[in-house]
Formats: structure tokens, C-alpha cells, sequence
């Protein structure tokens, strides 16, 4: 079972523990945010007592304005009660000014690096994680997940352990006034902060499945958008819409939810505000009647009483926001447990220039325990060779080129590069010499000349033009106004598919890798476009370890060994000449293709059965499906 198997294996289980269990869990992860911030948390609670504390001059003074200014005719006490509440409230927002700037942008910076951290580590995933997962979800937790996580860290935490300080504060001076009614007073907190507790044991879950379902809802979007062509072609608009009227459906029946625990929650706040209110003023005016409470006492009382319960609303609302930031961590926490790829303890070889013999020893391998799909297959691959890979989709073509390119690892027998098993091998070091031209030419949204120099962005613009002349880009590229600094769109959008084709050709040339991955490298090409670039293919096999999977045969005639595949197993190898003297599996496949080459496209047909045979007797028309049929002159 892969390491990334294992890791889903091992949220799910997650998944399944206590509440208390999963978030105790989480207390590390909290750990690892502060460590690096203390000093910035510590100066921003620092600047939050001071304001807060602050912030109490004013409501204090009621009491001696009340009883002492007013009631004896203090007057002298007057002016220096008013620079006092002037101080505390310049000192009040200057700490705030100064809180908002240092934490805020702390935040932020958490933020920024959280990010980039996590793309680092997406991106260094095995690709079997990558073909379980959507895009556009993919996209999602890296920008969106972390978002709410500036509340662990940032002015949001802060702020609730400030109304708790104030709180605190008020509840001390309360205290002096009068016991009894601050003892009742806690006692009615002391029971809603109990529902408190539990509501956001409660809502954490809504949250964390709504940044599920928007990772989803995100993902088919994706999808719809960038296969928009499929989807006018089929006249798919309305279904699309009904999928994503769906998904914005779940979105807000989750927010729903939200809503309804977070009015439950206001509407018991409102209630706890009236109760204390009711019980300040039936209890407060029997003792000043009693004699044992002043009315300035109970005036600064009442007023001090929403200091108290004013944090109790705040921590409903930054309660939420760390719900929410609570949640995001754990669905973060979830990537950042994948194993990445090139962290095996086993990849310790640093392989030097290779010369590319490639040698599958008796390699067996599952995609998951129990199925495998190659069963114990042998080759060797010479350097500067070619090998062709044939068979029907499924027989595991392209799990071989995968073990070759190290995107996955056999389950048994080993795959050598140079002797070397590739299982132990530093991917930086073979990848660096591994080039791959694929069916479906990727292309970034960016330049002609940016997407070529992908494989080597430390090229000169020399290298970059030869490469691009060499596969036939310079031919369409230099019709652009901006020539190569063309902007290709997303996916290569505003190319032709052959267009793309020979930029990935130049791209793979740029790199002068010396093992080489053509998966049906001019499938996308028409018939004029692979004859242009004949020349720039055999250019780019020359003196490399070359594996081709080739799904029109006549492409691959003359390789130097070619491997028929089904069932996960090698049924047949040899040159084109002897597999067809054998008039085995290979000989059947060639046959047939070449007769529905003859039944579909006519005289056509014949042309393609003649390369398909090797029958001399008439020159190929336009060599339309022979630009691999140098392949045998440039791999020896």
C-alpha cells in the first residue's frame, strides 16, 4: 500500500475520534503557530491589558462624579477626573491603533507563509495522491483553509482573552461594590458559559464540512471551466448548471445551520443580558434602600456590568471565528501528514550523469493491496535505445513508464537505472535527467518562450531559439506580433493541438534528458505538422533511452524492441520484423488496425498497411504517420 494510501487511511481514522480527542490532537499544530510569535503575541497582550485596563478609567469615574462631584459638591475633583478619563482614552486608543497593526499583520504574514508551505508540500506528493484528489478542492485548501487560522494567532484570540482580562477587571471592582449581586451575577455566566461550550462543540463539525464542500463545489467548477469546450460541444450547459446549483444547495443549508446556532446563541446572550439586568436592579435597589449601596455605587455597577457581560457576546462571535480557524487547521493538518515523495528514508543515491540503461527485474506492482496490475515483469532497456510499448488500454502501459519515471515504486522485484535502483535514488538528481513528452501537451498560461524554458529556466535565449527551431516552434511563433512572448493562455487555449505539441518537443529538447517518455507524442498533430517535425523528433532521440507508448503501430515499426503488454504482463518482445514473422499477438493487432485503417479511410487505409507491413512496393503519401519511424536510425 502507498504512503499516501496510508495517510487517508489514517484521517479517516481520525475522523472517527471523540471531539475532545481530535482537538487535543490539534494542540500541537497551535504549539508549532505561537512558538514562532511569541514574542508578537506577548507584546500585543501586553498592549491589550494596558488598553483595557485603560478602558475602565471612564466607567470608574461615574461613581466619583456621582457621589463625590455631585453629591458633596466636590468641584475641585472635577478637573482632574477629566484629564484622567483624557489620558486613559488617549492611552485606550493608542493601544489599539498599535494592537491592530502588530498582530493584523502578523497575521498575515502567517497566512502568506502557511500558503506557500503548503503548495511546497502539495506539490512534492506522490501523483497518486494528486489522481484522488479534485483540482480545484486541491486549490481550495491551500488558499481558503488557511484563512480563518489568523484568528489563532492574530488580533482575533487576543481580543477574547481581552474581554476576558476586562471582564476580569470589572468583575474585581464589582466586587468592592457589592458581593451579593456579583456572586448572583457569576452564577448566571457561569451557566451559560457552560451552553456556551457545548454550542461550539457543535458547530466546529458545520464548519469544517462547509470548507469540504466548498473544496468540492470548487473543484467542478474547475472542471467545468476548463473543459468548457466539452461541455458547448454536448450541449451541457444546463447539466452544469444543475451541478453546481446542487453544490451551492449544500452551501447553504450548511450555512444555515450556522446561522440558526449562531441567533440560538445571540438570543441566549440577549436573554442572560436581561436576566442579570432584572436581578442588578431588584437586588441593587433593596441595598440602597438598606443603606449598604450608594446610587453612584450602583450607577458604576450597572455600567461596569456591561464590561462584564459585553465579552460574552464578543466570545460569541471570535468563538465562532476560532471554531472556524480550528477547523481549517485540522483540515490542513490533514495535507501537511502526507508523506512527500522525494522524504523516503530509502532515496539516498545521488545519481551522477547517467548513460541510461533501464532493467525491470521480475517487478510487480499494485495501485491498491490486493489488485495488482503488473505481475513480475523483465526487460532491460540499452542505452540510447528505443523501446516501444504496445497493447490494449488497461494492460499497464502506463504503469511501466510510471515505475520508469519514479512516480511510483514496485511493490516487488526492482527497476535499475544504471544498476542503480531507481526505489533509492534522489528523485532531484534522475529527474533532473528524465524528460517527458506526453499525448496531452500541457502548457502553462504564460509565454511561448516561459513554457519552453520550463525545463531548464536557467537556459540562455541562444539554447531556447535552437530548441525551438529544432521542433518547428520558430515556424508559427515568429508569425506573432510578440513573436515568443506570446501569451499561450491557460492549458496552451490559444494553440492548436499541434501547436502545443511541438512546444512540449522543444521543452523536452531544452532539457537534453538522458532518459526520454513519449506517450503517443503526435497524436495531436495533423498530417502536414508531424511531417515538420520529423526532423526535430529524431533531433531529440539522438543518443537517448528512449520508451514510447505507441497506440497507432505504423509509428513505431522500426524501435529497437518492442514490448507487447496485456494483462499486466510482457507477452511479446522483439523488433517489428520478427513479431510479425512470429504472427503472434503483435501481428493480430497490426493486421487489425490496418483493416479498419483500409474499411474507415480508403486508399488511405492501404497507405497505413503498407507502413503497418513494411511493403515497399509504394512510397508513403506525405509520410502522414511516420514521424516515429526514424525512431530505429536515431536510437542506434
Amino acid at each position: 500500500m502507498s504512503g499516501s494510501a496510508r495517510g487517508r487511511e489514517g484521517i479517516e481514522e481520525k475522523k472517527k475520534q471523540p471531539k475532545g480527542q481530535r482537538l487535543r490532537a490539534l494542540l500541537p499544530d497551535l504549539v508549532a503557530l505561537v512558538r514562532p510569535r511569541k514574542g508578537t503575541l506577548a507584546a500585543g497582550f501586553a498592549l491589550m491589558a494596558v488598553g483595557r485596563a485603560a478602558g475602565l478609567v471612564l466607567p470608574a469615574s461615574t461613581k466619583v462624579l456621582i457621589d463625590d462631584v455631585v453629591g458633596k459638591s466636590r468641584a475641585d475633583l472635577l478637573l482632574p477626573l477629566l484629564a484622567a478619563v483624557g489620558v486613559a482614552t488617549l492611552v485606550q486608543a493608542g493601544t489599539s491603533f498599535t494592537l491592530t497593526q502588530v498582530l493584523s499583520k502578523g497575521a498575515q504574514r502567517l497566512i502568506a507563509e502557511l500558503r506557500m508551505k503548503l503548495q511546497a508540500h502539495v506539490a512534492r506528493l506522490p501523483v497518486a495522491y494528486f489522481d484522488g484528489q479534485k483540482t480545484g478542492n486541491l486549490v481550495s485548501r491551500v488558499m481558503n483553509d488557511v484563512e480563518g487560522i489568523r484568528n489563532l494567532v492574530g488580533t482575533g484570540i487576543v481580543e477574547m482573552l481581552g474581554g476576558l482580562v476586562t471582564a476580569s477587571l470589572a468583575l474585581a471592582y464589582m466586587l468592592t461594590l457589592s458581593p451579593l449581586l456579583t456572586g448572583l451575577t457569576a452564577l448566571f455566566l457561569a451557566f451559560f458559559g457552560v451552553g456556551l461550550l457545548a454550542a461550539f462543540g457543535v458547530l466546529r463539525p458545520v464548519f469544517r464540512e462547509r470548507s469540504k464542500i466548498y473544496g468540492e463545489v470548487s473543484g467542478r467548477l474547475t472542471e467545468t471551466f476548463a473543459g468548457i469546450r466539452v461541455v458547448k460541444g454536448y450541449h451541457g450547459e444546463k447539466r452544469e448548471e444543475q451541478v453546481f446549483a446542487e453544490g451551492i444547495s449544500r452551501i447553504l443549508e450548511n450555512v444555515l445551520k450556522t446561522i440558526t446556532g449562531m441567533s440560538t446563541l445571540s438570543v441566549a446572550s440577549t436573554a442572560l443580558l436581561g436576566g442579570v439586568g432584572i436581578v442588578v436592579m431588584w437586588v441593587g435597589t433593596r441595598q440602597i434602600l438598606a443603606g449598604s449601596l450608594t446610587v453612584g455605587g450602583l450607577f458604576t455597577y450597572t455600567v461596569l456590568l456591561g464590561f462584564l457581560i459585553a465579552p460574552v457576546f464578543q466570545i460569541v462571535g471570535i468563538g465562532t471565528q476560532l471554531t472556524e480557524a480550528l477547523a481549517g487547521l485540522e483540515r490542513t493538518k490533514e495535507i501537511l501528514s502526507e508523506t512527500p515523495e522525494d522524504v523516503d528514508p530509502r532515496r539516498t543515491v545521488a545519481l551522477p550523469p547517467i548513460a541510461g540503461e533501464v532493467v525491470f527485474e521480475d517487478v510487480r506492482f499494485s495501485y491498491a493491496q490486493g489488485k495488482e496490475v503488473l505481475h513480475g515483469v523483465s526487460f532491460r532497456a540499452g542505452p540510447g535505445t528505443v523501446t516501444a510499448l504496445v497493447g490494449p488500454s488497461g494492460s499497464g502501459k502506463s504503469t511501466i513508464i510510471g515505475l520508469v519515471a519514479a512516480f511510483q515504486s514496485p511493490s516487488s522485484g526492482r527497476v535499475t537505472v544504471d544498476g542503480v535502483d531507481l526505489s533509492t535514488a534522489r528523485l532531484d538528481s534522475f529527474r533532473s535527467q528524465l524528460g517527458v513528452v506526453l499525448q496531452e501537451s500541457f502548457l502553462f498560461d504564460g509565454t511561448i518562450r516561459e513554457n519552453v524554458s520550463f525545463s531548464r529556466p536557467a537556459a540562455s535565449e541562444a539554447e531556447v531559439v535552437a530548441a525551438c527551431r529544432i521542433a518547428r516552434v520558430d515556424e508559427f511563433a515568429e508569425e506573432f506580433e510578440k513573436g515568443y512572448e506570446t501569451v499561450v493562455g491557460e492549458r496552451g487555449v490559444r494553440l492548436s493541438g499541434g501547436q502545443r505539441q511541438r512546444v512540449s518537443i522543444a521543452r523536452a529538447l531544452l532539457a537534453d534528458p538522458r532518459i526520454l517518455i513519449l506517450d503517443e507524442a503526435t497524436s495531436s498533430l495533423d498530417s502536414e505538422s508531424e511531417v515538420l517535425i520529423q526532423q526535430g523528433l529524431a533531433e531529440l532521440l539522438k543518443g537517448r533511452t528512449t520508451f514510447v507508448i505507441a497506440h497507432r503501430l505504423s509509428t513505431i515499426r522500426r524501435a529497437d524492441q518492442i514490448l507487447v503488454v496485456e494483462g499486466g504482463l510482457v507477452v511479446e518482445r522483439g523488433h517489428h520484423d520478427e513479431l510479425m514473422a512470429a504472427g503472434g499477438r503483435y501481428a493480430e493487432m497490426v493486421t487489425r488496425q490496418a483493416g479498419i485503417g483500409t474499411e474507415l479511410f480508403g486508399t488511405e487505409g492501404e497507405d497505413v498497411e503498407r507502413e503497418a507491413t513494411g511493403d515497399p512496393e509504394e512510397p508513403r503519401r506525405g509520410d502522414r504517420l511516420g514521424p516515429l519511424s526514424m525512431l530505429g536510425s536515431a536510437g542506434r
